[in-house]
């Protein structure tokens, strides 16, 4: 789970998503639990910008590399205070006893190590209407502050994803995050 977060740090929509629908410009919402069993509802994160993660446990080193950039450049530009970055991670097969409380405790784990919540949804909802989005990979969205999405993308990132995903969160977050960093070294 540390690819979970370092794999969501290691951490939502632009000008479209992967499949090519235009995202809902509808704020969305879901019940869904901490590791701890609370539930929460998304909307709790709401007056920031949001960068959700939402994986299976065998996708959460797809986006690794964005991951550790958006960590990167989250430091170089006080971006972890400008938003909130939120994972999800997709536990619907082990929704039964005894593998859910290894499951959870695995989750539990990797929060302490990414210093990031990771919420559970054990019964697809997100997968469900209104998101729909995919369960058996990994899916960043970006939402703006009131949580409507303005970014989606299912799968691996290529690096011209990866630019279209900072040119959106530049966007919503009012400063520019695209720069090439290795640009910006000193010789």
């Amino acid at each position: 789970m540390k690819a979970w977060i370092a794999g969501a740090l290691t951490v939502t929509l632009a000008a479209g998503s992967a499949g090519g629908a235009a995202p809902n410009p509808e704020p969305v919402d879901a019940t869904l639990s901490t590791s701890s069993g609370e539930r929460v509802q998304l909307a709790r994160w709401r007056g920031k910008p949001v960068i959700l993660f939402y994986e299976d446990k065998d996708s959460t080193t797809l986006n690794a590399a964005l991951k550790t950039e958006l960590f990167t450049r989250g430091r170089e530009h006080g971006l972890l205070q400008s938003a909130f970055v939120v994972a999800v991670a997709n536990l619907e097969k082990y929704d039964f006893f005894p593998a859910r409380e290894i499951a959870l405790s695995y989750v539990r784990d990797e929060e302490k190590k990414a210093g990031v919540p990771i919420l559970v949804d054990l019964k697809g909802t997100l997968g469900q209407e209104p998101l729909k989005l995919p369960t058996k990979t990994s899916t960043v969205m970006l939402l703006d502050a009131e949580g409507a999405p303005v970014y989606r993308h299912s799968g691996r990132m290529k690096p011209e994803e990866q630019a279209r995903f900072f040119t959106a969160l530049s966007e919503l977050v009012g400063q520019d995050l695209t720069a090439d960093r290795e640009k910006e070294a000193p010789p």
